[in-house]
Formats: C-alpha cells, sequence, structure tokens
C-alpha cells in the first residue's frame, strides 16, 4: 500500500473532461453539474434543485430521477431548505422507484428553493480503504405534521444536479423508462439484439440498463466522427442483447473517401483480442446475456498521408446463428496531422491504441549486463557462468563476485556441488541425447534436450536471459503406466552459497539444518525461496501450464497461486532442504503419482542466480533521496539531489495516472533539471485511479485489466461501476478511489507506453514503485523505456512487508526479486521491524547487499547505527526522528565517496568487535577509516575491537579513534587504542580511525 504519511493539495486540479448539461428530448427537467458544490460526504452527489412557488404547510413533488441504482425505495433523501441551510425534518415519502420519487414535504422558509439529496451516505472502514454506506430509510416527520396532511400544494423540479462533472450520471447513466425500451425493441422485431453506436466522449458505463439518450435516439443509424491525420480515433458499439449471444465480434470495411481508402486493417477492436503483455497475439471471445449491453470499442488508426475529407464506411456486429447488423461509419479527418496518434489528448480516447503495444518488447541487453557467451555448452554472463548437461539442466553455475560484493572475482564461487538433475524415485537414470541450442540472442539462449528411460521420455527447454533469469520447462511423457514414489528436481548447492534463506515459510535467516515444506496456494504465496550466501546463490519458484501470477499487497487471497499441476499433485507435492554428504540438497518433489501410458505432466521451474552485478556504494553516497514533493529550493537545501514525487500531489495527484497534471509536472521536472535535481514519480501497476480516462472502455473487457470482486467501497465506484471490482487505495483530501487490476494484461502494455510518453514529454528520470504487480518482463520493457538516449532510469522498489496473512506469508525479497536486477535502490520498508529482527535478516531481507543492491530504512525511522552497518540511512524527510543528514555529514566530513565499504561479511573485513551480536562494517581509506558499530546484544555490552592495522594502513602507536558529534546519534567522544567501547542495547557508534591527530 502507499506510505500513510502524504503531503495532500487538492487544489486547482481538472479532475475530468468538462461535461455539457444535457436534456434528453422524452426528460423536461435536465441533468446538469452544479455551478457550485456542496459537502458531498454528508449529503451525497447528487440532488434535485425544487422550487416552491406558493404558500401551505406541505409541498408536493415527484422527482424524474432515472436512478440506475435498483433499490431507490431503500434508500433515504434529505431534504435541505437552500435559504436557511438547515435539514427539513417533516418529511414524507410516497412511491420511490428507479424514475421518480414522490415527496411531501414541509417548507419551513416558505415559497423559495429546496435541495432533495437522494444518494446520502457515510463513510466507514479505513480512511484510506472506506466502505460507504447509503443512509437507510428513517422517518423523522412529526406525527402532527403528518396528520395535518391533505391538499399538499405542488412544487417544481427545475433540474437534477450533481456535485461535479466526476460524479455526475449525465448522460449515459440516465436510464430509460421499460415503455421507452419497450418502444425501441418493438421497432425492430424478432432482431436478437440491436446496436446502439456511441462516439468516444461517451463511454458506454451501464451494462444492465438502456440510457435514455438511446431510447430518444434509437439503434442502429450513422455514427459521425472526426479525427487528424495521424489520429487513432476510438468509438464504440453498444450491443444490447435480446437474447443470450456468442462470439460476438465486430468487423469494419474500409473506409473509402477523397484520398482513397483507410484499409480495414487499420482498424483494432479491442474486445476481441489484440496483442497481450507478453507481445503474444490472442483471441478473445465475446458473449453477452440476454438484457445485457456489451461495449465493443474499436479504433481507426489514420494514416499521416490521409488527404482530409470525408470517408464513409460500415462497422457490421456479428454473433453466432443471429443475423448481422450494420452501422454506417463517417469519418470525418482533419488537415491537422495528431502528434504520437493524438496519445497527448487521452480524454480522446486516442491512448486505447497503446493497449495493443509492443514497445520495448525486443530483449536487448540492459546496462550494466553484457552479451551472453556461447561456448560449447557453457554460457556466460556477467559475473557468472552457467554449464548445461547433457539433460539440458545445469551441471554447474558459479559467479565471480568478491565476497565484499564491491567487484569481481577471478576465482569462481560455485552454487552448485553437483548437476542439478530430474528423476523418477525409485526408477534408472533418464539417458540423454544431448544439448541443441535454438536460439542464440545477445539477451536470450534457448535449447532443448530429449532423454529417455524404460517408462517415460523427458524433454527439457530451457532458456537463459542476460540477467541471470534461467527458466526451464520439462515435459514428462509416460511411454508405460508409472507408479512412483516421487517424481523431483534435485538440487545440490554447495555449502558456502546456501548459508541463508528466504521463502517458504522463512524470514531471512540463517538456514536451518532442515527445511520441510508443503503447498497451501490458497492461505501463502509460497512455490518457491532463494538460498544463497552474500556472493553467490540461487532463487526458484515451482511453476506448471497453469501458471498464473497472483495478486499481491493485502489483496492475495482475493486471487492466489494456482496448485501446479505436476508439482503440487493434489497437495502431495513439497519441498525438502537438508545437509547431505557435505552438500546443501534441495529436493523439489510431486509426492507419490501414478501416470498412465500416454499422459504428460509439465514441470517448470525459474531460477535467478544471484548476485546480479557488485554493489555500487559510489552511487549510494552521491544519490540522495528526498522522498517528498516540495519546493526545489527546499530541497536542495537538504543535500538531496533526488526527489520522490508521490502521488496525491499536485503535480502528480491520481494514484498511477500520472498524465492529468502533466503540465506541471515538466515544469517541476525543468526547474529540478536546471539546479541539478533528478525527479523520479510514483507509477506502478496493481490498482488504477478512477480518473484515467480509459476506465470505462477497459472495464468492457471484462476481467482482463481489472479484478473481479465484491464491489464496495468509495461512493463514486458503487454508484457508477456498480459492482464486480476490488476498491483499493482511497486518496479523502482528492476523492480519488482506486481499483485493482487483475494482473498481467494488457494494462502493461499501456504503461510501458504511459513510461515512454513521460520520459519523452515531461522529462522523468525514474520511477517510485510502490510495490509491483508485473513481471520481468515488463519490468525490462519498462527499464528500456526510462534509460533511451542515454537517460539515468534510476528505479527505487519500495515495499510493504508482505510477510502476513493477507499477503500470503511471502517474503518481500523473495516476491520481487525478478525485478532486482533492473533497481538502483531499495526501500524495504513499511511493517520492517528493525529493532527485533537479527543481522541474517537485516543482510537478506532488507539491504539488497547479497542481490548487487543497497537500501534504505523506512519503519518508524529505523535503526541508524544497524543501518549503517550495510550503508542504510533513513530518506529524507520522511521521519521526523531519524533525520539523515546528520549521517550525511559524518559522510562527508569523512570522505566516504571513493572510500571502500568492507563489511562483516566479508573475510578481508579489518575491524571486528569480540562479540558476535555487536558486529562492525568498515570504509576504508588511505590513511584512515570509518567503523560503523551496532549491537544487537539484548544488554548493555561492552566490546574490544580487533584491528588489522596493517590493512588499514596505520600505526597503532600514532592512531586515534574518534567518534564525531552527530545530532540524534552520538556526542563526541576520543578512544584510546585497546580501550573497550560500550554499547548500549539497540545502538552503536561510528568511529573515525586516523594516524595522528584529526
Amino acid at each position: 500500500m502507499p506510505p500513510s504519511r502524504l503531503a495532500l493539495v487538492a487544489v486547482g486540479l481538472i479532475v475530468a473532461a468538462p461535461v455539457r448539461a444535457q436534456t434528453p428530448r422524452s426528460s423536461n427537467v435536465p441533468f446538469v453539474v452544479a455551478d457550485t458544490g456542496w459537502d458531498s460526504e454528508t449529503l451525497g452527489n447528487h440532488r434535485a434543485v425544487i422550487d416552491v412557488a406558493g404558500p401551505g404547510s406541505v409541498a408536493h413533488v415527484v422527482i424524474p430521477w432515472r436512478r440506475r441504482d435498483r433499490h431507490p425505495e431503500d434508500r433515504a433523501v434529505i431534504v435541505m431548505d437552500a435559504q436557511t441551510g438547515r435539514p427539513i425534518a417533516n418529511v414524507r415519502r410516497g412511491l420511490f422507484s428507479q424514475l421518480q420519487g414522490e415527496i411531501d414535504f414541509e417548507p419551513a422558509s416558505g415559497p423559495g428553493r429546496y435541495y432533495v439529496y437522494y444518494l446520502p451516505f457515510q463513510s466507514g472502514g479505513r480512511s484510506n480503504y472506506p466502505n460507504v454506506k447509503y443512509l437507510p430509510v428513517r422517518s423523522t416527520a412529526d406525527s402532527s405534521w403528518l396528520a395535518r396532511i391533505s391538499a399538499p400544494g405542488t412544487a417544481a423540479v427545475t433540474r437534477i444536479e450533481a456535485v461535479d462533472s466526476l460524479n455526475s450520471f449525465d448522460p449515459m447513466e440516465v436510464i430509460a423508462t421499460p415503455a421507452e425500451v419497450a418502444r425501441v425493441v418493438a421497432a425492430r422485431p424478432g432482431r436478437p439484439f440491436l446496436v446502439f453506436p456511441e462516439d468516444r466522449l461517451h463511454p458506454i458505463r451501464m451494462t444492465d440498463q438502456l440510457p435514455l439518450r438511446w431510447t430518444d435516439r434509437g439503434p442502429g443509424g450513422n455514427l459521425a466522427l472526426e479525427g487528424r491525420r495521424g489520429e487513432f480515433v476510438a468509438f464504440q458499439l453498444g450491443v444490447y442483447a435480446l437474447r443470450a449471444l456468442d462470439s460476438v465480434v465486430v468487423s469494419v470495411s474500409a473506409l473509402a473517401g477523397p484520398g482513397g481508402r483507410i484499409g480495414a486493417g487499420q482498424t483494432t477492436v479491442l474486445n476481441t483480442g489484440g496483442t497481450g503483455w507478453d507481445g503474444r497475439r490472442f483471441v478473445s471471445r465475446v458473449d453477452v446475456a440476454a438484457g445485457r449491453v456489451q461495449a465493443m470499442w474499436a479504433g481507426i488508426e489514420v494514416p499521416e498521408g490521409t488527404a482530409p475529407g470525408e470517408y464513409r464506411g460500415t462497422a457490421t456486429v456479428t454473433a453466432r446463428g443471429a443475423a448481422p447488423d450494420t452501422v454506417a461509419l463517417r469519418l470525418t479527418v482533419g488537415a491537422a496531422v495528431a502528434r504520437a496518434g493524438g496519445a497527448d489528448e487521452p480524454a480522446l480516447q486516442t491512448r486505447l491504441a497503446w493497449l495493443n503495444s509492443t514497445l520495448g518488447q525486443r530483449n536487448t541487453v540492459i546496462a550494466p549486463y553484457r552479451p551472453l557467451a556461447v561456448v560449447g555448452r557453457r554460457i556466460d554472463l556477467l559475473g557468472r557462468r552457467v554449464l548445461l548437461g547433457a539433460t539440458g539442466l545445469p551441471d554447474r553455475i558459479d559467479t565471480y563476485f568478491t565476497p565484499e560484493m564491491t567487484g569481481y572475482s577471478a576465482t569462481p564461487n560455485p552454487v552448485l556441488a553437483a548437476p542439478i538433475r530430474f528423476e523418477l524415485a525409485g526408477a534408472a537414470p533418464f539417458r540423454p541425447d544431448g544439448v541443441r541450442f535454438v536460439r542464440r540472442d545477445l539477451g536470450t539462449v534457448e535449447w532443448e534436450s530429449r532423454s529417455r528411460s524404460e517408462a517415460a521420455t523427458l524433454r527439457v527447454a530451457g532458456a537463459l536471459e542476460f540477467d541471470g533469469y534461467l527458466r526451464y520447462r520439462m515435459v514428462l511423457h509416460a511411454t508405460r503406466p508409472i507408479a512412483t514414489d516421487a517424481i523431483r528436481l534435485v538440487m545440490p548447492l554447495a555449502p558456502a552459497a546456501a548459508t541463508h534463506v528466504m521463502g517458504l515459510g522463512l524470514r531471512g535467516q540463517r538456514r536451518p539444518l532442515r527445511v520441510d515444506w508443503t503447498w497451501d496456494v490458497a492461505r501463502k504465496n509460497q512455490d518457491g525461496a532463494w538460498i544463497g550466501g552474500v556472493n553467490a546463490g540461487l532463487w526458484f519458484s515451482l511453476r506448471s501450464d497453469n501458471y498464473v501470477r497472483p495478486l499481491n499487497t493485502n489483496f492475495y487471497l482475493q486471487k492466489p497461486l494456482n496448485l501446479p499441476t505436476s508439482w503440487g499433485n493434489g497437495g502431495r507435492g513439497g519441498i525438502t532442504i537438508g545437509e547431505e554428504d557435505g552438500r546443501v540438497v534441495v529436493r523439489a518433489s510431486s509426492g507419490p503419482r501414478t501416470l498412465a501410458a500416454g499422459d504428460s505432466l509439465i514441470f517448470d521451474v525459474h531460477f535467478l542466480i544471484t548476485p546480479f552485478h557488485p554493489i555500487d556504494p559510489e552511487y549510494q553516497w552521491s544519490h540522495r533521496f528526498f522522498h517528498q514533493y516540495a519546493p526545489i529550493d527546499s530541497v536542495v537545501a537538504t543535500g538531496a539531489n533526488v526527489i520522490n514525487v508521490h502521488h496525491a500531489t499536485p503535480i502528480n495527484p491520481y494514484l498511477n495516472y500520472p498524465f492529468i497534471a502533466h503540465r506541471e509536472m515538466k515544469a517541476y521536472v525543468d526547474e529540478a533539471h536546471r539546479r541539478g535535481l533528478s525527479v523520479k514519480i510514483y507509477n506502478t501497476v496493481r490498482e488504477l485511479s478512477n480518473r484515467a480516462y480509459e476506465t470505462f472502455p477497459m472495464r468492457s473487457l471484462g476481467h482482463e485489466i481489472y479484478s473481479p470482486g465484491k464491489g464496495g467501497g468509495y461512493a463514486w465506484l458503487q454508484e457508477h461501476l456498480g459492482d464486480d471490482y476490488l476498491a483499493a487505495w482511497f486518496v479523502p483530501e482528492l476523492k480519488d478511489a482506486a481499483i485493482i487490476n487483475s494482473g498481467m494484461s494488457r494494462w502493461h502494455n499501456y504503461y510501458v507506453e504511459g513510461i515512454n510518453w513521460l520520459v519523452r514529454n515531461v522529462g522523468i528520470d525514474g520511477l517510485y514503485l510502490d510495490d509491483v504487480a508485473f513481471d520481468r518482463t515488463t519490468m525490462k520493457r519498462v527499464k528500456r523505456m526510462l534509460v533511451q538516449d542515454g537517460r539515468p532510469g534510476i528505479i527505487d522498489l519500495h515495499s510493504a512487508n508482505q510477510y502476513n496473512e493477507r499477503d500470503g506469508y511471502q517474503n518481500s525479497a523473495v516476491l520481487y526479486l525478478e525485478h532486482f536486477p533492473y533497481l538502483n535502490r531499495l526501500w524495504f520498508g513499511e511493517y520492517f521491524d528493525y529493532q527485533h529482527n537479527s543481522p541474517d535478516f537485516f543482510l537478506t531481507e532488507v539491504s539488497g547487499i547479497p542481490f548487487g543492491l543497497m537500501g534504505e530504512m523506512l519503519e518508524g525511522g529505523g535503526n541508524p547505527w544497524r543501518g549503517l552497518i550495510y550503508g542504510m540511512t533513513n530518506r529524507m524527510p520522511w521521519s521526523d526522528n531519524a533525520d539523515p543528514r546528520p549521517i550525511w555529514k559524518l559522510w562527508d566530513d569523512f570522505g566516504i565517496k571513493g572510500s571502500e565499504m568492507l563489511g562483516y561479511w566479508s573475510p578481508k573485513a579489518p575491524v571486528r568487535t569480540d562479540r558476535e551480536d555487536v558486529i562492525a562494517t568498515t570504509y576504508r581509506r588511505p590513511g584512515r577509516a570509518m567503523v560503523a558499530i551496532a549491537s544487537w546484544a539484548p544488554e548493555f555490552a561492552t566490546v574490544q575491537l580487533t584491528v588489522d592495522w596493517q590493512a588499514l594502513g596505520i600505526d597503532p602507536k600514532r592512531a586515534t579513534i574518534t567518534a564525531p558529534e552527530a545530532a540524534g546519534l552520538q556526542s563526541r567522544r576520543q578512544f584510546a587504542v585497546g580501550e573497550p567501547i560500550p554499547v548500549e542495547p539497540g545502538k552503536g557508534w561510528v568511529l573515525v580511525i586516523t594516524e595522528g591527530t584529526r
């Protein structure tokens, strides 16, 4: 979830395209947007304006509100005296229906204006996860007033108002009456469906009712469109099913005009297929239940060379077993040329073309990685090497990183102690035919192998990518009946590359002697683990052909993992980790299994070889993050030089939709660049603001982009989406109500295009990611957009601790490890406990060091002493009680830039203590060193330093040890060489060791 302490500003924001007042022909009451708003949190978003002309104690009014909510009789109304601003208690309800509401009320101020608020609500739950409840019917009328009602005077409804354009029902949610619908249907007897063409400015919103706009106009006819040369001109056809429809398809003809033809191939129909997030074409079947409305969105890509003028064609809707229906299209092409397909004007739905984008899909190598090199069966990549066995599985995996993780070593660090093997328990080993490479690109190498046994064949398809992502699909085919205790993958690991573990229900820690784990996908987002040391390790994930990326960050239980058919085996599969003959052996097993002759099972396993690259302490020291929108001058004054602009700010107001205030954002970015600062923005995928112009077109795609769910949440969602969604983060000050994305979808294509647009048009320097709901394919595409043309492309990832019931007890680092190759910094994060977790937890789950990253702390300000062991501080200005500037000053006074970081995990660490629970990291420069000491001891401790003076290049006889003054961290103090160092529990020291006086 987004961090909870935000600077929220809601002044002067344009929230939606303007909505004109509409007066339907068959309604004598206009539906409009109010000139002046009101307190919608008390009164709701909708009201009828009533004028009482004559005297009397009772006014009678019938409000033709044409509401889309199904049961108005169950919801309260509030009658307000406009002259006094006071609610009126004496109200009697008559007949309430979707079409109208009948009310008698006491006009307390006599003739004049009164308001009837007809969807008042009350918010409950958390402020950022509200659950609005509409007020129930409650009588407030005085019994004596009710007894006096005889012949009430008539009041007039002058108009029906929405509090603002965003909340307006007009025109697409003002419903038609049953009689109006019946009249339209009767005019087309025998038709299985009716087609209502719509332009792009009026997205179809209702799926179970017709808008009055349609029954006034009638179905079919012509659809007049306007566009520019080079523009993606979107339109929609509303299909109203009078009986159940199967396989609805829209086909658009070529359009003929003065310049020739705009070919049918220039048209895209979004609902029936497209290009997926993975670059593959797909086809979707669209069925429509009887009585439902399906919006079919399409778009015409007008070539830039098209001659201006009018182009004519047709759009035909067909369904299986039903006669087609055709609509005439008239497209007027203007002389102007649209920039970037019209993407600069998203209110025109031009960016719907982005849903089918393949931008960034080609697997080009991204710095600092280098092209893959294949020599025989050996594949070399940055800092690592894989040697394939004859089965196609790895015989060897080595890394070449120093123990300090600051560079490369000529000596390999073995990850495997023996080859990885796939086996049937109790059966003879498979006999391989050898490895055949089928693809050798700079960024990807792929191979195949086939093996046989007496009872089965095993086809292995493997691929290695430039960042160390190694994936396998293993297809086991039974050639005769098989009964086995287990089908398993055996991974023997070198002990030095298996000192720590994360995943499978284990927090980041020293690897226990034995791990036994079984599947529980209904409750746990667990399908693998990372096992490793600081400079060599392996992450693995067990999958099958039914794998679908689950939801995360509070929503795992709504869309959990699918149990892999092969590995899971109905819950009988599992994983064991143990020590055998000097090796650490991981066995991923299916458990007992029987296969008939001809049966096949797919066993997928994905690996990441860690680390991905060395850590970059210089980057850590020189890039100081300011995590708040603030005036540039105030940021410069702090010493920070990278600004993270959160959502809910004036230049980035709406969650994961940073396109509405883009001009203001560009002005801010330009000013920051002039002052030498970088600007990154909050923008990720998991949930999407309801302010997105494309909300309803994407809702028309079923559950492709938005997750199914129970509905509820903030009022706008309930009033305009109705049901079948998951309500997400809400910003009360902006009334920004987000909706949960479904997982991997074409929204990721849009997201990549959006990043590209922001880089090119706004000049952003990177992204702040708040948890991640896309896979590594999308992450690579995003990184390519960010670093294009030599741009910095800074990405930092924040995570709230996922190890809880809502998130399926998954470690954040395990969950997001596939993204780590493309990150510049971690911020782990909310709900991480920096006070009660071990150094091993800090090393593996927080610091990023075993993966080539460095990080910062968040929750409660972190622990500054422990953070310094891993080169971490808090982030400016996030926590009032942990300002990082004193530590930045310590770094600068010492001259940390250009120093060598020698962590306690390194055998070369020149300074150590005599206690395992009080540890030290040294930052070494010629002739001086800075030593960070932090205590995990439960009580006050006194430690003795063991110093390798030769390694420091300092004469101990002339050495001075000083604790410099640092506000909130320590008071200045001098220590003699050999003097014991007192350390309070949970605290520590920063010592500077020099030769001579300093």
